[in-house]
């Protein structure tokens, strides 16, 4: 059998970066491949050695089957990680590894396919006796059909994409007379996103615990798994926090769903990591739900708690070894919390945001895998996670307090990101006392941004104590030693997402004030060093972390993150708050749909343009009723953030 010596990872980031690191520890040759965009990324510094794929989107380069391939060819390697996402569950990139007489780690082309379809997927799992929730599966997908059999499962229920994931293509459905329209949108949802309009409809199983089983199957027919995740915490189908062993759990429950996904694995011949999903109800009824035929986001608390390094193993079992251990040898010691770091913006409906990491200072307090460094640029190409910070300790209690202080020591600076979210939703005590399930964010946070998108007072004074420092030193003052006869006074009007804020700023005697509308603060020993500010504020001392570039300031206060550019001195047109008549790019990204003309009267409201970008549509949105007046994009064309786009021209006006 052809043996492993040189592993090419077919992927990007931190994961990238993650199977590097036990590849060289095992003595492999490590190569990345990289897109334009990510010419200068960390997982390409730290490979032995590189391939260009050329572009920038993911389907000109990481996406790319031919492209891969020919890396792989290239550079001599035997082997391909796939690692998650991209190709990893792709049943066709595993047949041109094995036509290519490439190594592919991960399972067989047959169990790709079948567990990458949840209709035949639920149809095996039945058959070998693992529980599944009642709905229709069936090959007839007339809409007739599909209405018949959903008034005999009743409300609520689920539709969902055969082929899909991550929420697409699936709707809840809470009144019949509502199946046909969220049929329809469900399967339109499903052909642009998958090129398969094929659905299976299930009872909804209404806030359960969406709990997964780890499992590893090697060559010699041997399967075993390592105990389960918790991820009932999940935004929009998307998860936010895992952690093993569940709360939920018992050992009676474990040994159950360890069996059923045991079972799984064995019934389509699986080799390799795979993960099981189930949803639990309440009453500790488990049901499959999906099988994913790659290594997981969240694989580092199952290291944590078991030991193992599953990446090794993946490396070990493609390579024809048995599994090192046996069902009886896994042992889950203490509890693993892991959370996800994202280029996003929690208050406003968790935008992705794109950019330049001016300040990355992760904590040493903490487990991070992470795909960044300082300097990078935050693409709008891609997904945005960014990094994972991972806590362990011998009680889930002490997990907590580990991954809560980790986070507070963590400073990630120049692109808005969602550690202030994270650091909030491990606070709130449904999560404390292990009482969340996946219906967790929509109950405490229901307007789905966890914070007012307005700086309080003190943190327009805060921007304004650090804009008016920079000035001094950029004039060789010292802010500590320098004294004058009158105060020094400044004026500020400083813009934070579309709103602007006037600050007076003086300096005396060692006294820094500021006035903020009707409010006043005093700043008293102010001492800034290396990104870091601290300074004297009613009687406490505060810090907070910042970098300035060019005209904007970034500034993480107590958890929290914030962008303010100086607009003192712009001409009056720039200077003003962003301008409702005026539709601007939310970030980076593609134009992919145009819904106005000019002349077209619009509302307040109205979607104008559809972007996309970071893998997901965003909807650009009129401001004002008006007249459309310019259109200034195409579609297909790349824009940037805070390019005007579309303005529309005011009734009245």
């Amino acid at each position: 059998m052809k043996k492993i010596t040189k592993v090419l990872i077919a992927n990007r980031g931190e994961i990238a970066v993650r199977v590097m690191r036990t590849a060289t520890q095992m003595g492999y040759t490590t190569v990345a491949i990289f897109s334009d965009a990510d010419r200068d990324s960390l997982h390409v510094e730290c490979a032995d050695e590189s391939v260009a794929l050329g572009g920038s989107s993911a389907s000109e380069s990481y996406l790319s089957i031919e492209k891969v391939i020919a890396a792989a060819s290239q550079s001599g390697a035997d082997a391909i990680h796939p690692g998650y996402g991209f190709l990893s569950e792709n049943t066709h990139f595993a047949e041109a590894c094995q036509q290519a007489g490439i190594i592919f780690i991960g399972p067989p082309a047959s169990a790709i396919k079948l567990m990458g379809s949840k209709r035949l997927s639920k149809i095996a799992m039945i058959e070998s006796g693992v529980p599944c929730v009642p709905g229709y599966q069936g090959a007839d997908q007339d809409d007739a059909t599909l209405l018949a059999q959903a008034s005999e499962i009743g409300v609520p229920l689920m539709i969902k994409a055969s082929a899909g994931g991550g929420g697409r293509g699936m709707r809840l459905v809470t009144d019949q007379a509502n199946f046909a329209n969220d049929l329809d949108a469900a399967r339109s949802e499903a052909k642009n996103a998958f090129a398969s309009d094929e659905m299976i409809i299930e009872r909804a199983v209404i806030e359960p615990r969406h709990i997964e089983i780890q499992v590893f199957a090697d060559q010699h027919g041997n399967v075993i798994h390592l105990g389960e995740r918790d991820c009932s915490i999940q935004r929009r189908h998307q998860k936010v926090v895992e952690e093993s062993p569940s709360p939920f759990v018992d050992a009676d429950l474990r040994q159950k769903m360890g069996q059923a996904a045991v079972n799984a694995a064995k019934a389509c011949d699986y080799v390799g990591a795979g993960t099981v999903e189930f949803l639990v109800d309440a009453d500790k009824n488990f049901y499959f739900l999906e099988m994913n035929t790659r290594l997981q986001v969240e694989h580092p608390v199952t290291e944590m708690v078991t030991g193992l390094d599953l990446v090794e193993l993946q490396l070990r079992i493609a390579n024809g070894e048995p599994l090192p251990l046996t069902q009886a040898q896994v042992e889950l010691k203490g509890h693993a919390i892991e959370v996800r770091v994202y280029a996003e913006d929690p208050r406003d409906n968790f935008v992705p945001q794109s950019g330049q990491i001016l300040s990355w200072k992760p904590s040493a307090k903490a487990r991070i895998d992470s795909g960044i460094c300082e300097g990078q640029i935050i693409s709008p190409y891609y997904d945005p996670m960014l990094a994972k910070v991972i806590t362990w300790s011998e009680t889930r209690e002490q997990a907590i307090t580990k991954l809560a202080n980790a986070l507070a020591d963590t400073e990630l600076l120049g692109v808005n990101n969602n550690i202030c979210f994270l650091a909030d939703v491990i606070s709130r005590k449904a999560f404390i006392d292990g009482d969340a399930t996946t219906g967790f964010l929509a109950q405490q946070y229901p307007d789905e941004n966890y914070q007012a998108s307005k700086p309080e007072a003190i943190i327009s004074a805060i921007a304004g104590l650090l804009f008016f420092r920079k000035s001094q030193f950029d004039h060789n003052y010292s802010g500590r030693h320098w004294r004058r006869a009158v105060a020094m006074v400044s004026q500020y009007k400083l813009l934070y997402n579309d709103d602007d804020y006037s600050v007076s700023m003086s300096f005396d005697q060692g006294i820094y004030r500021a006035k903020v509308a009707d409010e006043k603060f005093e700043f008293a020993n102010v001492v800034d060093k290396n990104g870091r500010c601290s300074f004297e504020l009613r009687g406490q001392r505060i810090g907070v972390n910042f970098s300035h570039s060019g005209a904007c300031l970034h500034l993480q206060h107590e958890l929290a993150y914030y962008t303010f550019e100086d607009i003192s001195y712009a001409p009056a047109s720039s200077a003003m708050s962003a301008g409702d008549e005026h539709v601007r790019a939310a970030m980076d990204g593609a134009i992919v749909d145009i819904k106005v003309a000019k002349g077209d009267h619009v509302k307040a409201g109205d979607v104008v343009a559809i972007l996309e970008a970071m893998k997901m549509a965003h909807q650009l949105k009129a401001g004002v009723d008006g007249v459309i007046d310019q259109v200034n994009i195409e579609i297909g064309q790349q824009v940037k953030s805070r390019q005007i786009l579309i303005t529309t021209i005011q009734r009245g006006v």
